[in-house]
């Protein structure tokens, strides 16, 4: 792996919205800065997977391909039951963590440092690393107590990134809404895409 290119951990729960995930993904997948990707799904983040994008997840040696359309070069997937995985110790080094969708159950866990998953354990590190965690939550409308495990996950350090799609740059597909998003949110990670919609006050792309 290139010295630079990053490593990052991608988690998907059990929110609605598993397109984000997949595009999500993809971006990773073929963006030559990052060099490893973690993922880890959560056993509901499976049932999405399942219901939302017909994938295949009675094995788990299928489901990176399944969420990725073809062959991942750079993946690891992980069980989010194996606690003792990698990224759940501070010593292994990774770039920032992403959890899309995350929902609002895995947000209230992360807010109140509670780490019973990989996910879970992954986030905390993140935060207590002092590592990029963005999380992608995705629900409406948000209770007092979505909104209040909002602010306190952001004040432990992590970066509230709700998945609400934009529309200033006239999408003409759901593929057009999802790619805008997740330029976005990959900003953030410092992995600006060619391909962003950029504003410049004369709805023109720069």
């Amino acid at each position: 792996m290139n010295q630079q290119a990053k490593s990052l951990v991608l988690g998907v729960t059990g929110a609605s919205g598993a397109i984000f995930a997949r595009r999500t993904f993809q971006m990773l997948e073929a963006d030559e800065r990052v060099g490893k990707i973690h993922l880890v799904v959560s056993g509901s983040g499976l049932k999405v997977l399942r219901e939302e994008l017909q994938i295949d997840v009675s094995a788990s040696s299928g489901i990176a391909a399944g969420l990725l359309g073809g062959t991942p070069r750079k993946t690891i997937y992980l069980l989010d039951s194996d606690i003792g995985a990698s990224i759940a110790s501070g010593s292994y080094r990774v770039d920032g963590m992403v959890v899309i969708p995350c929902s609002t159950g895995c947000l209230a866990q992360v807010a109140r440092g509670i780490a019973s998953t990989l996910i879970e354990r992954a986030a905390d590190v993140c935060l207590k690393e002092r590592r990029k965690l963005i999380l992608a939550v995705r629900d409406t409308p948000f209770s007092r107590v979505h909104l209040q495990n909002m602010l306190a996950a952001h004040d432990a350090g992590a970066e509230i990134f709700p998945v609400i799609p934009s529309l200033y740059h006239h999408p003409q597909t759901i593929s057009d809404l999802v790619t805008q998003f997740c330029c976005r949110l990959l900003a953030h990670l410092g992995l600006e895409q060619e391909q962003q919609f950029r504003w410049t006050g004369e709805n023109k792309p720069v």
